[in-house]
């Protein structure tokens, strides 16, 4: 803390100084030791062991070396540091819920490429593991022919991840994550009233989850797609800031399956904190709204129209695009 400046400490550890010390203050119950043992590694050391880990991204040596501590005990502090910041996510990482934030996630969506009734964009990135070597180790081998995790995330228009599923193998289809998850179970109940997310061609396209058309046969489906396209790009962005902010999901981890779950959901709180204090992102690189909501709404009960509307897209392209 006080050998860097703040540039050089940001650089280290991806985090500002008074978001680390905001951070610890909050999981410091979940890191206390015993002080009487012998050589016991006081909470903030721990904490700066596990974010270097998420920084660096690198084998747990180069972090025990960094911190003059054994490797064991670095393996240890990661999962301890990493289940405290888990436990967290239900404080962190939430979908909007009352009318003020449902409102307030639509106008800022529509913000973007004039998208309606829009209050999350969903995805899945995989990040990558090594092989488990169990009978069930080839079930982690996805697409591009490695071994990861398949990890669904829903993303608010400021990149923050608002619903996380980082349980699944990286064979996982993302409509069948998708389909087993908690969220699919809410929209389907109706818990966001008409508000609805928007995803790629991977999913289904539904009455709650708007996808692109494959093909285009008007202008009004032309101009559709080019807003879904740009509205749900939040989602693309959201990984690339979160992986740039803590490469460690980016060149992946050699830890038990349990661990990288922890670490994975660890680093989307840490994110989604550094949105809420302003971090600034790591070195790369709303007119009409109101009048759009009365043009848009779906009348009398949002549950029975909800049961009518097979298809939001052709619902939207009819009733929305085709009027601009």
């Amino acid at each position: 803390m006080s050998s860097w400046d703040d540039q050089d400490f940001f650089m280290r550890f991806r985090l500002q100084k008074s978001t680390v010390l905001m951070v610890l203050e909050i999981i410091r119950p979940d890191l206390d030791v015993d002080e009487t043992r012998s050589r016991h590694i006081c909470p903030f050391v721990q904490l700066m062991i596990a974010l270097r880990f998420y920084a660096l991204g690198s084998m747990q040596i180069a972090i025990a070396d960094f911190a003059g501590v054994c490797i064991s005990s670095v393996c240890r502090i990661i999962r301890r540091v990493s289940l405290a910041l888990a436990k967290l996510r239900q404080r962190f990482i939430m979908m909007p819920k009352t009318q003020d934030e449902l409102h307030t996630a639509s106008r800022d969506f529509y913000a973007i490429a004039r998208f309606p009734r829009t209050i999350g964009a969903i995805d899945c990135t995989h990040i990558k593991i090594q092989s488990p070597g169990d009978n069930q180790a080839e079930n982690y081998r996805n697409r591009k022919s490695w071994f990861s995790l398949n990890v669904q995330t829903v993303s608010s228009a400021n990149l923050k991840v608002l619903n996380i599923v980082a349980r699944w193998l990286g064979a996982s289809h993302d409509q069948h994550i998708f389909n087993s998850s908690l969220l699919k179970m809410q929209l389907e109940w109706g818990d966001f009233g008409h508000y609805l997310i928007v995803g790629d061609s991977g999913y289904r396209n539904t009455n709650y989850l708007a996808t692109p058309f494959l093909r285009c046969k008007t202008p009004f489906e032309t101009l559709y797609n080019e807003s879904q396209i740009r509205t749900r790009n939040v989602v693309e962005r959201s990984y690339g800031v979160m992986k740039r902010r803590f490469p460690v999901l980016a060149l992946g981890m050699r830890f038990k399956i349990s661990t990288v779950q922890l670490v994975i959901v660890a680093c989307a709180v840490l994110h989604n904190i550094a949105i809420d204090v302003k971090e600034e992102e790591p070195p790369t690189e709303i007119e009409g709204f109101e009048e759009m909501l009365v043009a848009i709404a779906v009348p009398g009960n949002a549950n029975v129209e909800r049961s009518t509307i097979g298809c939001v897209r052709d619902y939207l392209v009819q009733n929305y695009f085709s009027q601009l």
